[in-house]
Formats: C-alpha cells, sequence, structure tokens
C-alpha cells in the first residue's frame, strides 16, 4: 500500500473515523490491527517475518526483565546471609544468563535480516572468486525482502539492548510491544523509534484535538508536496542521466548528482513529514529525522541533521559500546605504547568509526556501492577531524568564520561534497561511479548546459520551472523554520491568510504534483531498507 495511492488515503480516513470514535481505551488496539493491516498488503509472508520478530524479542526481554528480578529478590532475601564474594559471583551469574539471552535474540533476529538481504550479495561475491577458479556457480536464492526490515528490525534489537541495560523494565503486553514494532506511518522507513520515547504517547488515550489534528495535516499535506510535485517530477531526469552514463558524462554528472540531492532529500523528507504528520493527527508524537541538512557547514554536522535517528542508533548500540568494549581497550594500550599517546589514542576511534561506517553503508544496501559510500563517509570525516587544529590555525589568522561569505562557502562545499559521495547511491556501480565522477574533470562540456541538452533529460520547460519553484518555496521554509515552526507562525495569522495558504498547497500538489498519465506513482527511496 503506497502511501501516494488511493488506497492509502482510504485507509487513513477510516483509521481516523474509527480512532476518535470507539472507547479511548481500545485506540492502541486499533492501531495494532490497522498496522498489520497495512503491513498485509505488502505481503502476507511479510506478516510472518515482523511477527517472528516480536514474538522473539517479547519473549527475551519477559526473560530479562525476570532474571533481572530474580537477582533483586534473592539478594534481598539473602542479604544477611550472602558475604560480598558470594553476592558477586552470583551477580556474574545472572549477568552472564542475561548476555546468553541478549545474544540469542541478536543474532537469531539479525541472522533473519542477513539471510534475507545479504545472502545473494554473499553469493555474488563468491561466485565473482568462483568464476577466477572456473568453478561452478552457486544459483541465487529466490527470497523476498520484507519492506521496512532494516528499520523494525533495528527499532526492536533497540529495545532489547535498553532492557539488558536496564534502561526502562521490559513490556510484559506483547500487543503493545507488536504496536511499538509495527506502527504503520513509521514501518517503512523509520524513523526508528526508541521505546522509552514512542510509548510515552503509543498507548495514551487521546481526544480529538483540532489544532493537533490541523499541525499534523498541514505537514501531511508539506510531506506529499515535496514527494509528488519535487521528488517525483525530477526522478525523470535522474534517471535518464544514470541509466546512460556512456551518453551523459561530464558537466551531466554534475547535474545528476544535483538533481539526485534533490530528489533524495525531498523523497526521504516527505516521508517523514507525512510518518510524523499522520501521528500527529493521531496525538502521538514521533522523533524528528531530519534538522535543515543541506545547511551543515561540515560533514559532521551533516550527519547530525540528516537521518537523526539512524545515526544515534549507530553511535548508541555500535559506536560506544565498540569503543570501550575490553578487546579494543587493549588495542588502545598497546597502540599508545608502540605509536605514543597522540597516535595511538586515535587508533580505538579510527577502528570504531570505520566499523560503523562500514555498517551503515551495509545497512543502507547489499551491494559494494553502499559499503564503499559508508566507507568514503567515515574517511572523509576522519581526515576532517584531523585537519581541525590547521582550520583554527586558519581562523585565527584570517577571521572569516562568522562572515556570511564564509559560512556560505562551507554550506555549498558539503552539499557537494555529500552530493559527490551520493553518487556511487545513483549509478549502485563503484567502477561506474568512480569513472562519472573522474569525466567532470576531464570532459569539460560546460556548453551542454547551455545548448537544449536540458531539455532533453524526460523533463520540459514547465518541469524546470515547477521544480525550481518548489525547490524556492522549500528552501524558504527552512530558513523560516530558523526562528521557530512555520506551522505556528501560520497560525497566528488571520484566517484568511491562513486559508489561503493551505488551500494554495493542497491545489499546487493537486494541479502540479508528478501522477496521472505519463508519470510512475514512485514508491519512497527509503522502502527498499
Amino acid at each position: 500500500m503506497l502511501f501516494t495511492s488511493y488506497g492509502f488515503i482510504l485507509f487513513l480516513c477510516i483509521v481516523f473515523g474509527l480512532y476518535y470514535t470507539i472507547p479511548k481505551r481500545f485506540q492502541w488496539k486499533l492501531l495494532l490491527v490497522a498496522s498489520f493491516v497495512f503491513y498485509y498488503f505488502s505481503g502476507w509472508s511479510n506478516l510472518i517475518y515482523i511477527s517472528v520478530t516480536i514474538v522473539s524479542t517479547y519473549l527475551i526481554g519477559v526473560k530479562l526483565g525476570n532474571l533481572d528480578q530474580q537477582q533483586k529478590s534473592y539478594l534481598k532475601e539473602h542479604k544477611e546471609t550472602l558475604s560480598p564474594e558470594e553476592k558477586k559471583a552470583y551477580k556474574e551469574r545472572i549477568k552472564a544468563r542475561r548476555w546468553r539471552w541478549l545474544l540469542i535474540c541478536l543474532f537469531f533476529n539479525l541472522g533473519i535480516l542477513a539471510v534475507i538481504k545479504y545472502t545473494n550479495f554473499a553469493i555474488a561475491n563468491i561466485n565473482h572468486i568462483f568464476t577466477l577458479f572456473k568453478m561452478n556457480e552457486l544459483s541465487f536464492v529466490n527470497l523476498i525482502l520484507p519492506m521496512g526490515i532494516s528499520f523494525y528490525t533495528f527499532q526492536t534489537m533497540g529495545y532489547i539492548i535498553d532492557v539488558y541495560r536496564g534502561k526502562y523494565e521490559p513490556e510484559r503486553n506483547i500487543g503493545k510491544l507488536a504496536l511499538f514494532v509495527s506502527f504503520f506511518p513509521q514501518l517503512i522507513q523509520g524513523p526508528i523509534s526508541r521505546f522509552d520515547d514512542l510509548s510515552k504517547s503509543l498507548y495514551e488515550e487521546h481526544h480529538f484535538d483540532a489544532k493537533n489534528f490541523a499541525f499534523g495535516f498541514q505537514r501531511v499535506l508539506w510531506g506529499y508536496f515535496k514527494k509528488l510535485v519535487i521528488a517525483d517530477r525530477i526522478v525523470a531526469a535522474v534517471l535518464e542521466i544514470t541509466k546512460n552514463p556512456e551518453t551523459y558524462d561530464g558537466i551531466f554528472v554534475l547535474v545528476g548528482m544535483v538533481y539526485y540531492a534533490i530528489q533524495l532529500y525531498a523523497d526521504f523528507t516527505g516521508g517523514i513529514d507525512i510518518t510524523i504528520g499522520i501521528a500527529q493527527m493521531l496525538g502521538i508524537t514521533v522523533k524528528e529525522n531530519f534538522n535543515r541538512p543541506f545547511f551543515s557547514k561540515s560533514i559532521t554536522e551533516y550527519w547530525r541533521r540528516w537521518h537523526i535517528t539512524m545515526g544515534t542508533w549507530f553511535r548508541d548500540y555500535i559506536f560506544y559500546p565498540l569503543s570501550v568494549c575490553k578487546p579494543m581497550l587493549n588495542i588502545s594500550k598497546s597502540s599508545r605504547k608502540r605509536f605514543g599517546e597522540e597516535i595511538g589514542k586515535r587508533i580505538p576511534v579510527y577502528l570504531s568509526t570505520i566499523t560503523v561506517w562500514f555498517t551503515t553503508g551495509l545497512w543502507h544496501g547489499a551491494s559494494w556501492n553502499f559499503i564503499v559510500w559508508g566507507l568514503l563517509n567515515g574517511f572523509v570525516i576522519l581526515v576532517s577531524q584531523e585537519f581541525e587544529p590547521l582550520y583554527a590555525k586558519f581562523h585565527e589568522r584570517f577571521n572569516v568564520a562568522n562572515t556570511f561569505g564564509f559560512r556560505l562557502f562551507q554550506v555549498i562545499r558539503t552539499f557537494l561534497l555529500m552530493s559527490s559521495l551520493r553518487i556511487l547511491d545513483c549509478y549502485r556501480d563503484v567502477g561506474v561511479s568512480f569513472r562519472m565522477f573522474g569525466s567532470m574533470f576531464t570532459k569539460l562540456n560546460i556548453n551542454e548546459l547551455f545548448n537544449g541538452s536540458l531539455l532533453k533529460l524526460g523533463l520540459d520547460m514547465s518541469d524546470y520551472i515547477v521544480i525550481i519553484l518548489g525547490v524556492i518555496l522549500l528552501i524558504s521554509v527552512s530558513l523560516a523554520q530558523r526562528s521557530g515552526s512555520v506551522r505556528e507562525k501560520i497560525a497566528g495569522k488571520p484566517v484568511i491568510i491562513r486559508y489561503t495558504v493551505y488551500v494554495l498547497l493542497f491545489f499546487s500538489i493537486i494541479i502540479f504534483g508528478a501522477y496521472g498519465i505519463g508519470f510512475d506513482s514512485n514508491q519512497f527511496i527509503y522502502n527498499q531498507f
């Protein structure tokens, strides 16, 4: 069921109608049923996968909670008779049992993800080796990738790790845990929610709030505008350029990577706006996932603003644990002895960072282009960190840090750098991506920008006018957000102005949205993950 389909709109109307008419204590149960109905339309077999994840996580979460309660009860009951050594030994035994159950949950669910998502990738690489030795190749396995499996798997694994750490008690109502995992607005592309954040409003009784509903609806409209008017229109040119690398090289690569940056941002943030807006219409608070990333002045800042929940997940559940684990501490100790304090202390950080970005790339897709993309991001971040002393000296000599021109330079530089790395996402082939990137500097065909070639990319002049005006509006709204909520600002205007804005936004989607004859209603890009 596409977010952009009429079926989904009808589905939403039914859910909203029932949600605010049934007894409030049944609201979360309705959302659970609606979520499973929504997911059913992606394929009934997908329900099996998500159900297995829910049940296994629930059972092991309860087991971890029971072991924790067992420890507290035992120590309380025998606090007078147990020696400190006996208490320590008992805690170690319980800790070991909890650790084993955690590993079982992680390996089982991440194993499902790995088998489904990466089996054919592994077979393809093995076949490359077999070909070299003239051995018979392995056959590929016909596996269906459940929609949003990376998102709901990471969300549940974050939950079970937090339960293990004692951050909160395990949810003992399997229905409520199932809703947390399968909540339909965020199921297919995030955000990757934390249980203690989402559960605060997910299970509460919600009365109809006109302002909250209106604000949510406005955000949904804004999401559809970005998706249908901008992303789904410019995608035609992106596909034309990337599918014909021999024809469109040189300056067209630069054009393609800028177009793709616009498409990706409008597509992904549009989907997140729809997700957060629907949740708000239901009275539920979902974490923000973007904070004007294209205004970032460095790649590190960019990743703090882009797909925020993914970045914090990798930071909290991979980077930090890896940085302080015993093997890494041993490496740190050894490297400091061998290479000195300054270099030695960096090595564990380098290893942890590279591991995180390798995993990030692999999470995005089962292909080498995503892995290389992730590693290049990590490399650029590490190089940038190493150059910080030089940046400091530069700013001491030239007092330009706070000037508009220099900040604009930083923003443009970061945008072009991130867009360049995204070439690997555009062409989906490492060799082709590097060749096309090099062609921007070896084939100076700038005149192609002015001889009408841009009108041969599947876009006519009216399309460009719509895209340019849409991007201008996008930038204007982003700039306005720096001083507070745009919706609050609009709400403070006279009624005639408010409703004029809403009507114009609605009809711009109807009139200028890229759907109907000649257009394909594209699913959101991050659905593939």
